[in-house]
């Protein structure tokens, strides 16, 4: 299966600096996104300092020992690669009063011949356009998640909430994090879409599919999904990711879920 990549940010129409960071590799099938938090610009800096640490180790990593190493492998290194980014980020926070209480969140996604591994931390998300439906594959770390998982409030009530930009987890701001990490099984003309709140806040789930189905070329959608972000307000900086699969399908029977077929 062969693999399309691009990435964008954007400051948005609020802001004068841009906190989110992307980086890729495409040779190893990486893709990272970062939104970052915390005053005097240490938001920017956490952001960068997560997606350059990531793309450099896990990168080397992954040209080193990918090809032949398992899917569960690969899990521990993304597991460790991020445990040392958010030692890093926090060891910076905790020695230089400008960087004091940075973090960032993090969407991670290692492509391979199996499918994808994807792991994440705080509120930025993963979706999958497959068949002109489109689903969110990650699950928010964030107070309004949790009230709705606890019935607090309804999907409707969640749009106008307070607690909206309010993250239970992001990499930084403890001396340890959980990835938060799920394989996927990866199919031709699937269309994946990483991004900041910036993006998701800002454009419900139909208006994403729309833009996503509407522009053949992955810097046209990337332009037309910053676009449309923007005209809403454009309230915060957005960065997103797209990644699109070609190829042929599998021969059936040959799964890599590692607990039978999904």
């Amino acid at each position: 299966m062969s693999l399309e990549f691009f990435s964008a940010t954007d400051v948005g129409r609020a802001r004068d600096n841009n906190e989110d960071s992307v980086a890729l590799d495409e040779d190893v099938g990486l893709a990272v996104l970062a939104d970052g938090m915390g005053g005097y610009n240490a938001g920017e800096v956490a952001s960068q300092m997560l997606t350059s640490f990531v793309r450099a180790e896990l990168g080397r990593w992954l040209k080193e020992s990918g090809a032949e190493a398992s899917n569960a492998d690969v899990r521990r290194a993304m597991d460790i690669c991020v445990d040392n980014a958010n030692r890093a980020i926090f060891n910076a926070a905790n020695t230089n009063p400008r960087y004091a209480g940075m973090g960032t969140t993090l969407v991670l996604g290692v492509f391979r011949e199996e499918g994808l591994l994807l792991g994440h931390v705080g509120d930025s998300r993963a979706y999958r356009l497959r068949g002109g439906q489109l689903m969110q594959i990650t699950r928010d770390h964030s107070l309004l998640q949790e009230q709705l998982d606890a019935g607090l409030l309804t999907p409707e009530e969640a749009v106008y909430s307070s607690n909206k930009n309010l993250v239970t987890r992001a990499v930084g701001v403890e001396d340890a994090v959980m990835l938060e990490l799920h394989p996927h099984d990866c199919q031709p003309g699937d269309l994946y879409l990483f991004c900041s709140d910036g993006l998701s806040d800002m454009l419900d789930d139909d208006t994403l599919r729309q833009l996503m189905l509407g522009h053949p070329s992955l810097s046209e959608a990337a332009r037309a999904l910053i676009d449309a972000a923007n005209e809403m307000g454009g309230r915060d900086n957005i960065a997103l990711v797209l990644v699109r699969a070609e190829g042929k399908v599998k021969a059936e029977g040959r799964s890599w879920w590692p607990f039978g077929r999904r």
